[in-house]
C-alpha cells in the first residue's frame, strides 16, 4: 500500500509506537489506539482497542488477552457472521455486545468500499451511535471494538469516536489506513480466513480489503455536514451530551504539571 504525503509519514509515526499493533495469535489486525493528542491530553493505553474477529484466538490468546481487563467486547458483525465464526469474547471475563452495523447480507452490499460507507454513515447511524454508546458507559471500559477485518465497521466506530475525543483528522486516517499493512492480499495469509469467516467467500476483493484514508475522511466530512460535527452526528443518533463527557473522561489522559501542551 502506497500512501504518501502528511498522512503517510503520520502512519509511520503511530505505527511505531511500541504497542500499537498487538502480536495476538489467531488475529491478523488487533491495535491500542492509545498515545494520539487528544482534547487537553492523550489518550491512554490499553482502554480502547480494535481487531478483526476473535473466534481463533484460542487458550493462549484469551489468556494473553485477558491481561488487558477488558470490561467490553463489541461485536459489530451481523448475525451470519457471529454464526459461522463465534466471537470468544465470553472466555474474556468481558460483558459480550452483539450490534450489527449493517443491515442485511453482506453479499447485498453495494460492491464498492466507498458506497457501503455511504451506506453505513447515512442510513445506519442509529446503530453507530448504539455502539458508541457501548463505549460511553460508567463501566465500558477498557473495550475492544470488533468486525471481521477490523477495517470498516470497526474504522467508522473507531474514527468517529476519536473524533468526539478531539484527535486530529490526520491520526484518524492514519489509524483507519494501518489496516492496509495487516490486510495487504498479496502477502497476508489471513485473508483466506476472513474470506471463510465474512461467509463472502471471493466475493471479498482485494477492492474491498483496501484502507485508502480519504475514505475515512469523507466519512468524517459527511458526519459533520449532516450535524455540524462529529459529536454533533452522534448526539443526533442517540448519545447523550453527558456520555460523552464519561468517554473524555475515561479515555483522555492530562499532562502532568508542569509538562507542557502535548504536541500534535
Amino acid at each position: 500500500m502506497q500512501i504518501s504525503g502528511e498522512i503517510g509519514q503520520v502512519m509511520q509515526a503511530i505505527a511505531a509506537a511500541q504497542g500499537r499493533h498487538i502480536a495476538l495469535p489467531g488475529t491478523f489486525n488487533l491495535r491500542d489506539v492509545g498515545g494520539y493528542p487528544a482534547s487537553g491530553g492523550t489518550l491512554r493505553w490499553r482502554t480502547l482497542l480494535r481487531s478483526d474477529a476473535l473466534h481463533r484466538i484460542g487458550a493462549g490468546g484469551i489468556e494473553l488477552l485477558g491481561g488487558v481487563r477488558l470490561r467490553t467486547v463489541l461485536d459489530l458483525r451481523t448475525p451470519i457472521e457471529a454464526e459461522i465464526a463465534p466471537c470468544v469474547g465470553d472466555g474474556l471475563g468481558a460483558r459480550v455486545v452483539h450490534l450489527s452495523i449493517l443491515d442485511g447480507d453482506l453479499q447485498e452490499l453495494p460492491a464498492e468500499l466507498d458506497a457501503i460507507y455511504r451506506h453505513m454513515i447515512e442510513e445506519r447511524g442509529d446503530a453507530i451511535g448504539a455502539a458508541i454508546r457501548q463505549l460511553c458507559a460508567a463501566d465500558g471500559l477498557p473495550a475492544l471494538v470488533h468486525c471481521s477485518a477490523g477495517k470498516d465497521r470497526t474504522g467508522i466506530v473507531i474514527a468517529l469516536a476519536l473524533a468526539a475525543l478531539g484527535v486530529p483528522d490526520e491520526i484518524i486516517a492514519a489509524d483507519y489506513a494501518l489496516s492496509g499493512s495487516f490486510l495487504d492480499p498479496e502477502t497476508t495469509a489471513a485473508i483466506g480466513q476472513l474470506k471463510a469467516s465474512s461467509g463472502l467467500g471471493d466475493q471479498l476483493t482485494a477492492g474491498l480489503l483496501g484502507s485508502p484514508p480519504e475514505l475515512i475522511l469523507d466519512v468524517l466530512a459527511r458526519a459533520r455536514a449532516a450535524a455540524g460535527s462529529a459529536d454533533g452526528y452522534l448526539l443526533s443518533h442517540g448519545v447523550r451530551p453527558g456520555e460523552l463527557a464519561v468517554l473524555r473522561a475515561a479515555m483522555i489522559e492530562q499532562p502532568a504539571a508542569g509538562a507542557g501542551p502535548v504536541a500534535r
